[in-house]
């Protein structure tokens, strides 16, 4: 699966270099470190294991760090002053917070360990590269998938992620752009459910109460899409529902008809990228400043690609996911 992100060079004379490894020191063994924000979500485990694939590939050496309470500032922070005095080669760093984590990113700078930036762009201190997706595009897309699904009409309803998360933030943007681009679309309403797939299952209960018509669900990530129709299932009604990750679980439904489609984030690849580029900067190997994944939308015409679970797949070769 040829998925030819974006990639913003540090500078044009390293263009060449994204297909040809620039000459340097080749080692391995390196010790790697990757944050991630928690233990519930199913895509962050699709992110560790692209690490463990990228470091295996490299010869390199992972270890993870997961807050046991999700998405925890103060743990998290923990983690990296422990980590920091560890010192490892390089960092991989998912922020728990965007914001509240960089005087965090700025401890790691003082020590002078290099760290790679992925999936939630901090907004401070100095990376390596980032790693990401446009989450405003991507959800531009999936609700544009679901409107034109409806006809371009009905009611729909958002279950937005963690609010003031970047990603939900973002991803709720596109999904309101959609909306207001359709005339025969009314947005009924709007809420936070977390990421969590049974907090989603409440949030819609509670929706279908006050909303006797619900055509269309815009959901911020798959678990809450499936927790939503889950809610739907038990009250006898139907909608059409779209998520965001194209996850094993989303995929699933898709397949079997449960769910329209998933807006594809592949914490996989970006896993895979983050530790890649850790490694190969360690290694005075070329590196891009920013890769940002193209917004693809998988349904029931496309998902094959995506019907293979986590922890069965590969890191692709880095010559064939980085390309100008």
């Amino acid at each position: 699966m040829k998925l030819q992100p974006r990639v913003v060079l540090a500078s044009a004379a390293l263009g060449a270099a994204l297909v040809a490894a620039a000459p340097g020191a080749l080692a391995d063994g390196e010790k790697i470190a990757l944050f991630t924000k928690n233990n519930t979500n199913p895509y962050f485990q699709a992110v560790r294991l692209g690490g463990d694939s990228a470091a295996k590939q490299m010869r390199a050496s992972l270890t993870h760090y997961v807050p046991t309470k999700p998405d925890s500032i103060p743990e998290q922070m923990s983690q990296l002053e422990d980590v920091i005095v560890k010192k490892p080669d390089s960092i991989v760093l998912v922020p728990v917070d965007y914001k509240a984590m960089v005087p965090g990113v700025e401890k790691i700078n003082a020590a002078g360990i290099p760290v790679v930036n992925i999936i939630d762009r901090s907004a401070g201190g100095q990376f390596v590269s980032f790693v990401g997706a446009d989450d405003y595009t991507l959800g531009l897309a999936t609700a544009r998938h679901l409107i034109k699904a409806l006809g371009g009409k009905g009611n729909i309803v958002i279950i937005e992620g963690v609010r003031g998360s970047l990603t939900s933030t973002d991803r709720v943007r596109g999904f309101n752009a959609a909306i207001k681009e359709a005339a025969g679309v009314r947005l009924v309403a709007s809420q936070p459910a977390n990421y969590q797939r049974l907090q989603a299952l409440q949030v819609m209960e509670n929706l279908m109460q006050s909303n006797p018509s619900i055509d269309g669900v815009l959901a911020a990530n798959d678990a809450m899409a499936l927790g939503a129709l889950e809610a739907l299932d038990a009250a006898k009604r139907k909608a059409l529902a779209i998520g965001i990750n194209a996850t094993k679980e989303g995929i699933d439904a898709i397949k079997s008809g449960r769910l329209l489609a998933s807006g594809d984030y592949n914490g996989f690849l970006q896993g895979c990228l983050g530790t890649m580029i850790a490694v190969r900067q360690l290694r005075k190997q070329s590196v891009p400043k920013e890769v940002i994944l193209p917004a693809v939308v998988v349904d029931k015409t496309n998902y094959a690609p995506y019907d293979v679970p986590a922890d069965q797949r590969s890191c692709p070769k880095w010559e064939e996911m980085v390309k100008g």
